[in-house]
């Protein structure tokens, strides 16, 4: 995985290696929320200590609970790692 940001199958990758899952295709649904997916906050929360650890970033709660869909926590973290390089 390049290590200057996520994409779309990245992420899926990493959600499926944590929790697993029906096969959610992220990037043709990448728009539908998470629930609708079949996953939860406790799935997206697994994924996002993997990302952490992977990309070397901190996600806040407002990343985890606020990111409804696969775009919207993507573009979250890939702002978080532009501004990590930025600083």
């Amino acid at each position: 995985m390049a290590d200057t940001h996520l994409t779309l199958e990245d992420f899926q990758g990493i959600m499926l290696a944590a929790v697993g899952g029906d096969g959610a295709d992220f990037v043709s649904d990448s728009g539908r929320e998470f629930e609708d997916l079949g996953y939860d906050s406790l799935a997206l929360l697994e994924a996002g200590g993997r990302i952490e650890r992977e990309f070397g970033i901190s996600l806040d709660d407002s990343v985890l609970t606020g990111s409804t869909t696969p775009q919207s926590f993507v573009d979250a973290v890939n702002n978080l790692i532009a501004a990590g390089r930025a600083a």
